[in-house]
């Protein structure tokens, strides 16, 4: 007879995993939903996968606890839980209530003392625990009975302990676990531990040892003076903070089994209530009683409906198919399912799903094309090729690039519902179809079959009338059909068309790598007198820290924090950090893009790089696999890497065309500034410009360093920089950095009237829009946390600049690529980079093809000031840039 088994969900844990694991969610009335929602689901897929024949949950309070008594600074530091966080724990609680789940929480005690006291009670009862906590201090509580599950990664990702994992994984028992905690302390419980004994110290000594107590009795054994003596000194701290980092299993609080079994005769109509009003239907059918809709609310939410579908694996069933589509003048809904590789070219259609006059069809096209490709190619091109026929689809680009890889063009394309819902509102993160269609027609589709795929077909013109709808009504018809569906063309276009890589080049470049980063090793450990690994936080922290003895910035549970940030802040300290920063630099460069590049040159010696346009909530695009628009250009060596990019042959060259600063005269059209706008309109040098009015001097009396500083004073205003920030860039005093930014606005008072408004119309709207009317929605503005609203206001002076110069350079993009497609030119678009677009151009149509991208970048929109462009050619992409 198998055991009973016991569920403890430890509240606090979780909730925090979830909040900060999840984006921000609010439902209609504001309250934050992401830690319930995410709560929610483990404690669902927790009781899927165990079945607990009990179950219990327990919480913190706020009252002090014994350990705070014997300990004033116990858990001092500890940031305040933000309230966003805080809202949501009496709602999850009346969620617990609602669904029968005992609570368990008191005051004097923590929720792990009361996992601990209940965990133990049901051991001796012979009842299987399992215990789901993201604080790997419960680890000491493993046993055979017990189990610990360990959430990672957020929620998503889970590990389960027993005494036999904890013995096999980390080499101690789970009560050795609390001897380790004592040793080396808890930065997150301000546990002290013994100053310099770090994790891997602690481990090896209660391996050898046992326990604190056995180690303390054999200091003179253990080697290592510094070690010796801080255990001398430290000696009661390591017993007290061992006896801090124990768990109580004796608490006093009463358990009766018969309260905490998991019952079926919860409140199904409340919880169906509460999910409804948290916004929650998506959950609804995973509480039995809890299903359905209420009245007057679209049935049409069951995962269960099946729908019949034709499947075409005949040719000649694909030929009738075929006749069919091209004679009917109805809309063709349809989705596809890809054979995704890393490779470029090993991508493949496995199927077509298609929707016509409420007929389903299943077009097994793998099939078909590997049995008779010719005839399939000219069947696929009298659908694709024929604008009479007109297509609605979801996320079309990547077939698109595959049937363009097969020679068949795709056009007819009315409406794809993953850009009208990334338009409609682009913080989402997801646009998978099934998420798009339960948002908007609360329908469950969650499996990835060939029924799911048929159904989630046959909903696209319900999906497509309410999305058109909501683009309507935002006005934003212009966005999607004249910028945003027509890029799908041109990005599919420059997926297939690739960017060729010089592979010679590129070894050659990968050696000069090499010895570059052995010359800046060997200048690294001369400066540190001595040989280490670099890339060791560890290692690093030692030689900085302790020997170098550079003032620490920042400590983690492991150690010193070494990070960028640290870097920075220590960049004068000494010279070995710009030598470190530069190490980390070039070691990045070599793995990301030299061995990185290598392993995604396509047969053809080209690197087909994969183009997002549904990714940044800014607008701007997004390259991957691999990505082209990031590499950085900091250094000379990050420079070089562009020489390997080369024209596709000898009778092609490489043209780059840069827009020349256009968020600062994307800033100057929106904020109607006359002194701004003057600067452009009379081609001045913003930045001396700016330097002349911040520093009241005569233009041509700027020098060099004014200029400088009045360059990070322009580019910080377009992203809502304060005096710390600016004056933390220049390092200059905060007091100096506030006037800088003062005198700013007074000498361009235009766009102190547009921060101010466009802040005042994001917090009314929680939304603001760019020149094309694209949205981004600001919830954070009006959040009661300072530092959550600061960052709201920063976006909502920002977002409309960043979006505008997005749209101005994915509309002139369409109209370039649409007057070479005219002109039926050999020369293509090949990459896009922020302001910066890149094209293989033919030698024999240079002169036009140049005079096309300046036309059509720089006439692309009617702004107050000129758009201007920086264009050159070059036998790479390092020489054209």
């Amino acid at each position: 007879m198998s055991k009973e088994k016991l569920l403890i969900l430890d509240g606090n844990s979780l909730m925090n995993r979830a909040y900060y694991a999840l984006p921000p969610l609010t439902n209609a009335e504001g309250l934050h939903t992401n830690g319930i929602y995410g709560f929610t689901n483990m404690l669902l897929k927790m009781k899927e996968e165990i079945k607990p024949d009990y179950i219990v949950c327990t919480f913190d309070r706020s009252a002090p606890t014994f350990r705070h008594n014997e300990y004033k600074d116990y858990k001092a530091g500890r940031k305040k839980m933000p309230d966003e966080l805080r809202e949501q724990f009496p709602v999850v609680k009346q969620l617990l209530e609602l669904l029968a789940i005992n609570i368990f929480e008191i005051d004097g005690f923590e929720a792990d003392d009361l996992i601990g006291t209940i965990s133990i009670f049901a051991e001796k009862k012979d009842i299987e625990v399992y215990i789901v906590t993201g604080d790997r201090d419960a680890l000491q509580l493993a046993s055979d009975s017990i189990k610990v599950i360990i959430t990672k990664k957020g929620i998503t990702e889970k590990e389960l302990y027993d005494k036999d994992r904890m013995i096999g994984e980390l080499g101690v028992t789970p009560t050795q676990f609390i001897d380790v905690k004592g040793l080396m302390g808890d930065a997150s419980d301000n546990i002290p531990g013994v100053p310099g004994i770090g994790e891997k110290t602690a481990y090896k000594l209660i391996r050898e040892y046992g326990s604190i107590e056995n180690v303390l009795q054999n200091i003179d054994n253990i080697s290592g003076k510094k070690i010796k003596e801080n255990l001398m000194q430290y000696s009661e701290q390591a017993v007290f903070s061992k006896k801090l980092a124990t768990i109580v299993t004796d608490a006093p609080i009463e358990i009766d089994l018969d309260s905490i079994k998991s019952k079926e005769n919860y409140d199904a109509k409340g919880v169906k209530e509460l999910f409804i009003k948290l916004q929650f239907k998506s959950l609804l059918d995973k509480i039995p009683g809890a299903e359905g809709t209420d009245e007057g609310e679209a049935e049409d939410n069951t995962e269960d409906i099946k729908i019949s579908y034709d499947i075409i694996e005949s040719i000649e069933k694909f030929r009738e198919l075929t006749d069919h589509l091209c004679e009917s003048k109805e809309l063709l809904y349809l989705t596809f399912k890809i054979a995704e590789a890393n490779v470029y070219s090993k991508s493949y259609i496995e199927q077509i799903f298609i929707n016509i006059k409420e007929k389903n069809y299943v077009v097994e096209l793998k099939t078909l094309y590997d049995e008779n490709r010719d005839e399939v190619i000219a069947l696929l091109k009298r659908i694709f090729e024929n604008h009479s026929v007109e297509k609605v689809s979801h996320d079309v680009k990547v077939p698109h690039t595959i049937l363009h890889k097969m020679g068949v063009d795709f056009v007819g394309m009315k409406f794809d519902t993953k850009i009208a819902a990334y338009l409609i509102d682009s913080s989402r993160g997801k646009y998978e179809l099934s998420d798009i269609i339960e948002h908007y027609l609360k329908v469950n589709i969650q499996e990835d079959d060939k029924d799911s795929q048929a159904r989630a077909t046959s909903l696209l013109y319900k999906l497509y009338t309410t999305l058109e709808s909501h683009i309507r009504e935002a006005e934003m018809e212009e966005l999607l059909y004249k910028m945003e569906q027509p890029l799908t063309d041109v990005l599919s276009s420059m997926e297939y068309e690739g960017f060729k890589v010089d592979k010679e080049k590129l070894d050659e470049l990968g050696k000069k790598f090499k010895s570059e980063i052995s010359s800046i090793q060997k200048e690294i450990y001369d400066l540190a007198e001595e040989e280490f690994n670099i890339n060791s936080p560890k290692q690093l922290g030692k030689i900085l820290f302790e020997k170098l003895d550079l003032p620490v910035i920042k400590k983690t549970k492991t150690g010193y924090s070494t990070n960028a940030e640290v870097l920075e802040e220590l960049s004068d300290k000494h010279p070995i950090i710009e030598k470190i920063t530069y190490y980390r630099q070039l070691t990045k460069l070599y793995s990301t893009y030299i061995e990185g590049l290598k392993a995604v040159i396509d047969e053809d010696g080209k690197i087909h790089s994969s183009f997002n346009q549904t990714v940044t909530t800014t607008g701007r695009l997004s390259s991957t696999e691999p990505n082209l628009q990031n590499i950085p250009i900091k250094y000379e060596m990050g420079r070089e890497i562009r020489k390997v990019f080369v024209p596709n042959n000898e009778d092609s060259i490489i043209i780059s065309a840069d827009y020349s600063q256009i968020e600062l005269r994307v800033l100057a059209h929106i904020s109607g500034d006359e002194n701004l706008i003057d600067a452009f309109l009379n081609h001045s040098d913003i930045h001396t410009k700016t330097a002349s009015e911040v520093f009241r001097v005569p233009m041509e009396e700027v020098t060099s360093l004014q200029r400088s500083n009045a360059k990070a004073v322009n580019f910080g205003i377009v992203y809502g920089i304060g005096d710390f920030s600016l004056g933390k860039d220049l390092k200059i005093s905060r007091k100096e950095a506030k006037n800088y930014i003062d005198t700013y606005f007074e000498r361009y008072p235009g766009v102190k009237k547009y921060m101010d408004d466009i802040i005042k119309h994001a917090k009314e709207n929680e939304y603001v829009t760019t020149i094309m009317n694209r949205r981004r929605f600001i919830p954070e503005i009006n959040s009661s946390n300072k530092m959550v609203k600061s960052f709201g206001e920063r976006l909502a002076m920002n977002a409309p600049i960043q979006g505008s110069a997005a749209d101005i350079i994915k509309l002139a993009m369409v109209n370039v690529y649409n007057e070479l497609e005219k002109r039926n030119f050999k020369s293509k678009v090949i990459l896009q980079v922020h302001d910066e677009l890149i094209l293989n151009a033919y030698r024999d149509e240079i002169d036009e093809v140049k005079s096309i991208v300046k036309e059509e970048m720089e006439k692309v929109l009617q702004l107050k000031v000129p758009l201007e462009i920086d264009m050159n050619i070059g036998e790479n992409w390092y020489e054209a840039k």
